[in-house]
């Protein structure tokens, strides 16, 4: 156990000393946060290293319930609609977490190398969410990884060497398959990531399943029970929770103009956007946009998930 503590440890300090409000770094790809408090967020989860040094946090996808706490790490592969609060975040005792882009371009160069081969077998399409402990070798170069913040000069030659580490210790971990997923341009992670990224793009347009399924390169079936896999949720409601979400930014800048808000994400019922709308975040949309503009609540600040 002490193994383990020391870098925690050690990781817990790092993040609270460098830990910005955009959580960005001078680190390409490496997201540092503090959160004091639990209320509930909702937000678009990016392929993303997510690792506690500090508290917890319950997460939402669909009817699944991810949970994760100090010394535990979460994996997402793909871009994904999320719910979630931290766990007895306080100013005094706030949750702290390093987060590490996964990348396409950073993990394919990996997959060459023999050994990355072994203790990645697992299903074709595994689902974009998992979490688990993270090794002692893992936290610690997290921890070396943070710790170059202190040291500009080093970051520009061992930032990538650390990162490579991070990821090789990934890809030989028990969710290696998923990281592999990333990094192979066929996978079937990779065509509904297609889907995934056009719906980002264009949330507002109908949605057509046998397109989306054509642009993921398979039939209509197989194309449905791959993005539940993957999204636990269907096409039509990461749609929906990609709009509302929308909704809920762009009400926070205008919180006087509901109809406007519903009409830009692609609602042309305003009593169907305002059933939705109350049905996700708990309160019609003027009455909580009012709430999160007098809070001034950071909706658009970026968060680990």
């Amino acid at each position: 156990m002490s193994t383990i503590n020391a870098p925690l440890d050690e990781l817990r300090t790092l993040i609270a000393s460098h830990a910005r409000p955009d959580g960005g770094t001078a680190i390409d790809g490496l997201l540092l946060s503090r959160v004091e408090t639990v209320e509930p967020h909702h937000s678009l989860a990016e392929p993303l290293l997510v690792i506690m040094a500090q508290g917890g946090k319950r997460l939402l996808l669909g009817d699944e319930v991810y949970e994760y706490r100090a010394g535990e790490y979460l994996i997402v592969t793909t871009d994904l609609p999320v719910s979630g609060h931290f766990l007895g975040a306080t100013p005094e005792h706030p949750s702290l977490g390093l987060g590490l882009a996964l990348r396409p371009g950073a993990i394919a160069p990996l997959l060459l190398e023999g050994a990355a081969q072994r203790r990645t077998r697992g299903p074709a399409v595994p689902p974009a969410i998992a979490t688990g402990e993270a090794s002692p070798e893992l936290l610690d170069a997290a921890t070396r990884l943070v710790r170059l913040l202190d040291h500009p000069a080093d970051v520009p030659v061992l930032a990538p060497l650390i990162e490579r580490e991070i990821l090789w210790r990934l890809l030989r971990g028990p969710h290696g398959g998923m990281i592999r997923q990333i990094g192979l341009p066929d996978s079937n992670l990779t065509h509904v990531n297609r889907a995934v990224q056009w719906i980002r793009d264009n949330y507002a347009e109908p949605l057509r399943i046998d397109d989306l399924a054509r642009l993921a390169g398979m039939s209509t079936s197989a194309f449905h029970r791959h993005f539940r896999t993957i999204t636990a949720t269907s096409p039509l409601q990461f749609q929906k929770r990609i709009r509302l979400q929308e909704a809920r930014s762009l009400l926070l800048a205008q919180p006087n103009d509901v109809a406007g808000a519903g009409h830009l994400v692609g609602y042309d019922s305003q009593s169907q956007f305002t059933r939705e709308y109350r049905r996700l975040f708990g309160a019609p949309p003027g009455r909580d946009a009012a709430r999160l503009h007098a809070a001034a609540a950071p909706v658009e600040a970026r968060r680990l998930p």
